[in-house]
Formats: C-alpha cells, sequence, structure tokens
C-alpha cells in the first residue's frame, strides 16, 4: 500500500486528508481550527477592511492534524502503516502573504510584533490596501499594460504587492523590519523541508503568477522600476524577493528528520510546491480541458485550464491566465466570487431573522425551497464582499431590490442564493465570450454536496447539469493528488497529474439537471440582474433603471398567478 498526505490550510482551519494512491479512497482526516481572533481570523471593528492570522495557528496545525490523522488510520486499519506514505503535498489561501526576517521567521512570531496584526499573515480576504491596488492599476495601465492585461486588467486589494504596499505606508516599521515577504502556500512547505532562508524559499508559480504579475514574458516580477515609483522602498524589496518559480509537480524539498519524527512519518519524503486551495481543488475535482471546477465555500473560486498549443486571448476581469498554475502542461484560467457562503451567513448569523423558528440555515432553506423563481419579486447583487469576476471591484457593496412589507426571510434567503448564481452565470459566460468552452461544471466543497436546493437554483439560472465532485475534500484530496506526482510512479504514486486524477478521482452520482420553466424564468431575471450589475459597476454605464423594479413585478405577478 502506498498513501499520501494533503494539507489543506482555509480560511477558518486546516485539515489534513491521508489518501490510498491506489484509487483516491480517503483514508483518515482530521480538522484543526485556529484558535486566534475570530473563527480564526484577526479583525478590527473599526476597519471592515482588515482581515489577519496568527501564523503560529498554520505552525500547530500541521503537528495536530498529521498526528490526528495517523491515530484515526490505525484505528480504522489496524494495518495501516504511517512509514507508507511516500509523499506530502500543501494548499492554502491566498493570496495570503506574511512578513519574514532575516532568518525566516514570520514577523508576527516576534515578541515585539506579536500583539501587531500588520506583522501577521495578511489574509485573502483582507481589503486595506485597496487604495494601493487602484494605484499600481492606474500606474501599470500608463506604463505596462501587459501586466494587468494577465490578471484581467485590474490590480485587486486581494493580491501580493497592494498588501505590501499598505503595510508599508501605514506601518513602516513593520515593512523595515521584514527581510521579505512569502506567501503562506510557499511558506509550509519550506517549513516542513527546512527551507526557510528567505533567500532560498522556492516560490510556486500559482501564488507568482496569479497574485504578483509573475510572467516570463516580462522578465519575472514586475520591473524594479515600475515598483520604486510606487515607492523606492517597494522597489528595494523587489531584490529580495525570488526570480524563478516553480509549479507544483516539482517537490519543494523533503521532510526533514526533525520533522518527521515530531509527526511520525518517514524522514526525507518528497513535499510537493504548495499551490492555492483552490487550483488544488480543482485538481482534486478532476480539472481539464472544458471542465469548469467550481469551489463553493466562504467565497467560490472557478477554475479551468486551457491547452497551451493553441492560442489563447487576454480574458478582462479574471484573476489571471498563468502558464502551469493549474496543471503543469496547461494555462490556469481563475475567476471566482468575493463572497458565497459568507453571504448566506451574514444573513443568518447577523440579521439572524425569523427568531429561533426560522432562524437557521436548514429551516430557510426548506422554506425557500417551496418558492417558485421570480415569486418574491426580489432580485440582488452578490457583492457584500466586493466583486472579484468579472469587475474586480473590492469597493462594490451588495444590493437588493424589491422588498415590500410582505417580504419574508426565506424570501430573502432565496434572492441570496439567486444572486449567487447569477454571479456564477456572468462568470461562464465571461469565459465563453473568449473562447474558453465550458462542456461541464463540477461543483466540490460543502455548500454543493450538502444543500440541493443551492445546487438546482444554480442548474436552473446557468442552463448546465451541475455535477459534484465524489471526494467531500476536494482541495485536500487535491493536494494528496500532488504528493503523488512528487513521489512519483516508482515509490507508489504517478509520473503525472493525467495519471494520478484518473485514478484518485470521480463524480457522484447525484447530478441536478435544469428545468426548462425556471431557466425560462430566470433568463427574465438575469437580464435584470445584469441591468443592476452593469449600472452600478461599470462607470461608464448610462441606462435607465426606471423600469427594473416594474419589470421584476411583472415576472412576479405572472408567476404567481
Amino acid at each position: 500500500m502506498a498513501y499520501t498526505i494533503g494539507l489543506d490550510f482555509g480560511t477558518n482551519s486546516v485539515r489534513c486528508l491521508i489518501a490510498d494512491t491506489s484509487n483516491g479512497a480517503e483514508i483518515a482526516t482530521a480538522i484543526y481550527d485556529y484558535e486566534t481572533g475570530e473563527d480564526g481570523i484577526i479583525l478590527d471593528d473599526a476597519d471592515h477592511n482588515l482581515a489577519r492570522q496568527n501564523p503560529a495557528d498554520y505552525l500547530k496545525g500541521i503537528e495536530v492534524t498529521i498526528k490526528e490523522a495517523l491515530v484515526e488510520a490505525k484505528r480504522n486499519n489496524e494495518n495501516f502503516d504511517a512509514h507508507e506514505a511516500i509523499g506530502i503535498g500543501v494548499d492554502t489561501t491566498g493570496s495570503t502573504p506574511m512578513p519574514l526576517d532575516r532568518q525566516g521567521m514570520p514577523l508576527g512570531l516576534r515578541e515585539q510584533f506579536k500583539d501587531n496584526p500588520n506583522a501577521q499573515a495578511w489574509l485573502w480576504k483582507d481589503h486595506t490596501g485597496h487604495a494601493e491596488a487602484a494605484e499600481i492599476t492606474e500606474m501599470a495601465a500608463k506604463e505596462h499594460p501587459e501586466y494587468l492585461a494577465k490578471c484581467g486588467g485590474i490590480y485587486s486589494s486581494e493580491w501580493f504587492f497592494s498588501k505590501i504596499l499598505h503595510c508599508l505606508r501605514v506601518d513602516p516599521e513593520v515593512f523595515d523590519t521584514a527581510y521579505t515577504w512569502v506567501e503562506y502556500c510557499d511558506y509550509i512547505p519550506a517549513v516542513l523541508t527546512g527551507n526557510v532562508d528567505p533567500d532560498q524559499i522556492m516560490r510556486g508559480r500559482c501564488a507568482a503568477g496569479h497574485k504578483a504579475m509573475f510572467n516570463h514574458d516580462w522578465g519575472g516580477l514586475p520591473a524594479k522600476e515600475f515598483l520604486s515609483k510606487l515607492d523606492p522602498k517597494l522597489g528595494e524589496l523587489r531584490d529580495r524577493l525570488y526570480e524563478k518559480t516553480y509549479t507544483v509537480d516539482q517537490a519543494a524539498g523533503n521532510l526533514t528528520e526533525v520533522w518527521a519524527t515530531k509527526l511520525g512519518l518517514s524522514y526525507g519524503i518528497p513535499v510537493a510546491m504548495g499551490a492555492f486551495d483552490a487550483h488544488l481543488g480543482a485538481v482534486g475535482a478532476g480539472v481539464g480541458s472544458g471542465k469548469l471546477v467550481k469551489i463553493i465555500g466562504t467565497s467560490t473560486c472557478d477554475v479551468m485550464v486551457a491547452d497551451k498549443s493553441k492560442g489563447l486571448p487576454d480574458i478582462p476581469g479574471l484573476c489571471g491566465i498563468v502558464d502551469g498554475s493549474v496543471l503543469p502542461d496547461y494555462y490556469g484560467l481563475e475567476a471566482g466570487q468575493s463572497a458565497v457562503g459568507d453571504i448566506f451567513n451574514w444573513f443568518v448569523n447577523y440579521i439572524q431573522p425569523g427568531g429561533a423558528d426560522l432562524g437557521s440555515h436548514e429551516a430557510l432553506t426548506i422554506q425557500a425551497a417551496k418558492l417558485k423563481p421570480g415569486q418574491s419579486g426580489l432580485l440582488a447583487l452578490d457583492w457584500n464582499n466586493g466583486n472579484r469576476t468579472v469587475l474586480v471591484d473590492q469597493r462594490l457593496t451588495g444590493l437588493m431590490i424589491g422588498q415590500t412589507l410582505h417580504t419574508k426571510p426565506e424570501e430573502i434567503y432565496r434572492a441570496l442564493i439567486e444572486a449567487t448564481a447569477f454571479g456564477a452565470l456572468t462568470i461562464i459566460n465571461r469565459f465563453e465570450e473568449y473562447g474558453i468552452k465550458v462542456d461541464e461544471v463540477i461543483n466540490c466543497g460543502g455548500i454543493a454536496e450538502k444543500n440541493p436546493l443551492v445546487m438546482q437554483i444554480y442548474a436552473d439560472v446557468t442552463g448546465r447539469e451541475m455535477k459534484i465532485s465524489r471526494s467531500s475534500q476536494t482541495c485536500a484530496l487535491g493536494a494528496a493528488i500532488a504528493g503523488a506526482v512528487v513521489a512519483g510512479k516508482q515509490a507508489g504514486g504517478y509520473d503525472d497529474f493525467a495519471a494520478a486524477q484518473d485514478a484518485m478521482c470521480g463524480i457522484k452520482d447525484t447530478f441536478y439537471k435544469p428545468v426548462a420553466e425556471n431557466h425560462k424564468i430566470y433568463k427574465k431575471l438575469y437580464d435584470l440582474y445584469k441591468q443592476l450589475h452593469d449600472a452600478f459597476g461599470l462607470a461608464d454605464y448610462s441606462a435607465c433603471l426606471g423600469r427594473t423594479m416594474k419589470d421584476l413585478l411583472d415576472v412576479k405577478e405572472k408567476v404567481i398567478k
């Protein structure tokens, strides 16, 4: 037998999965919830844009989850042997950069900075650098439009340089103390392999290409001169970043003796280069040509790949078109929505509608499922945490129209689900507008698995069949697949991702097919959604919205007759 370990560092917790390399069977899992902050996130009541994490939680999570998973595996199968684990893969959130000192220690672990949020990891959903992102976009548009062409035309506050530039401006002490900055997904493999020297840490193609404007066409990272115009210190930092990146089929190194002893694993097994959770989630769901993988959680990431042998246009609004970022032999394409599950949680946990009897996700879902499309007369925009694709504007906010004195909580809940489905359709349309055909949609994540109403609405809105990944933890499985690839066939793994995916991935038997009558109604509602989308999202949109509310009422009245 041969096993691999996938470490999946999410927004609120880290999960360890032990997978059988022969068929992808999930032998054992363990979860560690980050201890610092609110649900693992350091927040600031005075600034809703701030979201940071404590690197100490990441390190503790490695040890806790791997040890617990190994115990569970032994409990499930007395013949299980931890020394049959042949490789480790790692995925994390991103862009989640953190400052390191000259010895490779995160500044947040140093006593002088332990209570300073600016010295911690800057979580993907931190938007404090929105002004810096706009500044980067403006300067790049004038001087280096090629930088923006591969990341959708707009640089985001969720990304690497906007966060670092914001730190430089609001906390010069942290910036000046930091020797370099490293993405979370690159830091964890560096720790496990003992390669934390800031000048030697291997950097992944995934994070560099999608979030830091890295591209071989212009020599890697943005030019030092360009960064220096934003701030001379940012230009100086470029010399302490990196010149080379690596795809996820390459090893970051081998597990150190210290970590092997601590965890109970074999010394020297390979650790794959790290990647973003959504990218390895797509791998775990079986991503390939024509397959759109939707990783649905607090936010969504929509991932596709495109054959490198064919021409590929620049696609406005995408979070990146990167050579080798998802699968080594393809262009990786990433889009997504900045909030999905977070919107549903906001309504249930913050607004707390309906009291105890109708205040849970389960109760609201049951009632919302009884409604017909268009029956509520409501229409919402899914921008409660900004718009990631296609507008790439984190300063946009949520909106709902059509409310009356008779509007019920379950109607609002359904409208919020529909809004995220309309956002999903907008992304699909953008792919296809630029020649990336979507032949199949595979969904994964807790919402996709546990909420049939969401999946049926997505099918009805998009007019496409919704499939569900067989694995309930596709990100961790994707990381385990990466571990199997770097281990190689001789050790019991695989020589490439295609072979590993064929053996270890699968689709559930449950499918959600679009209902023709529902799709017909949703086409009308989507036209109205697009009116709101363009009116509030595009600066040069000039069409009148005077009919929108009344058109909504017309749809409602026809549905309830």
